[in-house]
């Protein structure tokens, strides 16, 4: 496997006979100069004399991954995960760049000077082996806060609509997704929304079981995104602010999101990768690690969301990371009311959604799609990334989709290794992650990519 270092990457060639590229599947070369792909041609067309070619053969060439929902929990928070290990786990799961999320870092990012200590702590030697971007958080009476943060290098802005989980993130309420909007969509930046909002006369919700995984499904309804999506929708016809729907779970909120999308409302939606490989008829009671919000549905709930990656209803996936230390999964108790509600699952998003897509019938293009393209879209960073295209950043993932392994929690980079997929059987190994044209990640060796770049608005 070829591992370039920083004095040896300038120019070289990648051959596969399963290149990823918008126009589909394709034999092909792939021509990197300094960091830039200069060239994609047909796998028969002559290459400059001395030009350093490795023959990937069968393994896939694919455009670096793009994780735009991830919680990396620092500054503050790294006994929770940290950019080091995150960024190491996504390299080895061949994800180049991740955006993390405005909460479970301390502080939480809803000031400018917040922004500017997660920069610094991004900026610190040996902090990232990927790239890192960064959304602003929108929390009751910080709406003066979204121009000056946006200006200050995040690309959008995340609110709840329900308690996010930590007291200093609270929801936010319609007023402030009213005095934001405007902001944002003179920005042309997206909103992201956590889609759940409780009845204004719901009674706090008494389980029979603490540790019964239907009482916690019970407890978190889909009319909750529903409600939360209708809101949302309405508000985006009035104010034309992008707007994205992350981790939807509900099947049920997809009539409302196909009509919106016909009335050409600039909305875009994600799922995760829990939604599409677990159902909660296999969640046995206790087990905290399944624990997320919104919860797992039920099988039925998971082909449906399956189907609207397919017809487009549904725009991308993203693994929504939300790490915690192992006391806090609460596995001694399996109290899904008391238990941190969240997934690890950076490493993993390529190869869960792989085996899923592939049992359905889906191609490497469609899956690109999702983690690449619509990804970067949504970022703000197309076309520099997302697609093996002349004049792209040499951000490239090689794996073999063919390849099968188990799951072991104490081998993922992730810093805890607590995680719902332990033992399960995957498709997919990636074998190399390459960074602007310097290995990231080798399956035999893990080079670090030395002053991985940070993104922001204002220095792409």
């Amino acid at each position: 496997m070829m591992s370039p270092s920083s004095e040896t990457e300038a120019r070289f060639a990648l051959r596969s006979r399963r290149v990823v590229t918008p126009e589909g599947v394709r034999a092909a070369t792939v021509l990197v100069d300094a960091g830039t792909i200069a060239a994609v041609q047909a796998a028969t067309e002559r290459l400059p004399a001395g030009l350093p070619v490795t023959d990937l053969g069968d393994h896939a060439l694919l455009p670096g991954l793009i994780d735009i929902h991830v919680h990396a929990n620092e500054p503050g928070r790294t006994e929770w995960e940290g950019l080091e290990t995150a960024t190491r786990a996504a390299a080895a799961g061949g994800i180049t760049l991740f955006v993390d999320m405005p909460l479970n870092s301390a502080p939480v990012t809803t000031t400018v000077p917040a922004l500017e200590e997660k920069i610094a702590a991004a900026h610190r030697p040996g902090a990232l082996q990927a790239d890192v971007g960064f959304w602003a958080g929108l929390v009751p009476g910080n709406a003066a806060q979204i121009a000056p943060l946006l200006d200050a290098g995040a690309l959008g802005a995340k609110a709840f609509l329900v308690h996010s989980g930590i007291d200093d993130f609270p929801a936010a309420t319609e007023a402030d997704l009213r005095a934001a909007m405007p902001i944002l969509a003179a920005y042309g930046a997206p909103l992201l929304v956590h889609a759940e909002l409780p009845a204004p006369e719901t009674t706090p919700f008494v389980p029979a079981d603490p540790r019964a995984y239907r009482d916690y499904l019970a407890s978190r309804p889909p009319d909750w995104e529903l409600d939360a999506i209708r809101l949302v929708l309405d508000l985006c016809a009035e104010y034309r602010c992008r707007v994205h729907i992350v981790h939807l779970a509900a099947a049920e909120a997809l009539p409302a999101l196909v009509e919106a999308r016909a009335s050409g409302l600039p909305v875009t939606v994600e799922t995760c990768p829990h939604y599409l490989h677990f159902d909660a008829a296999g969640i046995p009671d206790g087990d905290t690690r399944f624990k997320c919000a919104p919860p797992i549905r039920d099988a039925e709930n998971r082909e449906r969301l399956w189907e609207a990656l397919r017809d487009g209803t549904i725009d991308l996936v993203a693994s929504d990371h939300s790490p915690c230390p192992p006391a806090m999964k609460g596995l001694d108790h399996g109290d899904f009311f008391r238990a941190w509600g969240g997934i690890a699952s950076l490493q993993l998003l390529l190869p869960v959604l792989w085996t899923g897509a592939a049992a359905r019938g889906f191609d490497l293009s469609e899956m690109t799609r999702w983690l690449s393209a619509q990804p970067a879209l949504l970022s703000g960073q197309a076309p520099a990334r997302g697609a093996i295209v002349p004049g792209a950043r040499a951000d490239l993932v090689v794996f073999d989709p063919d390849a099968e392994f188990t799951v072991d929690g104490d081998r993922l980079y992730h810093r805890h290794p607590v995680t719902p997929y332990a033992g399960e059987r995957l498709r997919e190994i990636v074998e190399q992650t390459l960074l602007h044209g310097v290995s990231a990640y080798n399956a035999d060796s893990f080079p670090a990519a030395a002053g991985a770049p940070i993104l922001g608005r204002t220095t792409l």
